[in-house]
């Protein structure tokens, strides 16, 4: 499904791809996942989304994020915000799906296949444009999990679906203890 002279971009749903991982008892090694992804192909950009809780003193993903920029991925974050349900619990919102669709699509004429590291059933419709530009489209998530990560229709839509847990010798390393979690 890969080819060498395929220009590659990556599209990483921070925090679904955290509790994909999570799920299969695993933490992904992002240095080991861009060199697997240059290894497929003409990587041209690796974009990571996710929201940060700007108004804390610390934020545990913020050692990741900065890792991430300085070791050449392009971050797209914003802030989360807080609020409470109506059932008094404390909820963060931070949803990143506007920013990964509208990179995907300016990005489009100058791929040949878009890799999304994503189960969300949301990104279907974006799945289907890329399709129509002519663009090959890989989902990274996870059946293996209870429940499934991956939503059917989106699996359906896309060229190749790659099995998370498939990547877990490659991309992978064993969770540490007090593992910041993914906003």
């Amino acid at each position: 499904m890969f080819y060498k002279d395929d220009r590659l971009a990556l599209f990483i749903d921070g925090s679904n791809l955290y509790a994909a991982a999570k799920s299969l008892g695993f933490d992904i090694d992002y240095k080991l996942l861009r060199q697997e992804f240059e290894r497929r192909g003409k990587l041209i950009r690796a974009y990571y989304y996710t929201a940060l809780l700007e108004n804390e003193d610390y934020s545990p993903i913020r050692p990741l994020v900065d890792w991430l920029h300085y070791n050449g991925y392009s971050m797209v974050t914003k802030p989360a915000r807080e609020y409470t349900d109506g059932l008094g619990r404390r909820k963060v919102k931070g949803n990143m799906d506007v920013e990964l669709v509208i990179n995907a699509m300016e990005l489009a004429p100058r791929l040949d296949h878009a890799v999304l590291f994503s189960g969300d059933g949301d990104f279907k419709p974006l799945v289907e444009a890329l399709q129509r530009q002519g663009v090959r489209v890989s989902v990274v998530s996870t059946m293996r999990s209870q429940p499934p990560m991956i939503a059917d229709e989106l699996r359906r839509q896309a060229d190749n679906f790659i099995e998370l847990d498939a990547l877990r010798e490659i991309i992978g390393r064993p969770p540490r203890e007090n593992a910041a979690p993914e906003a």
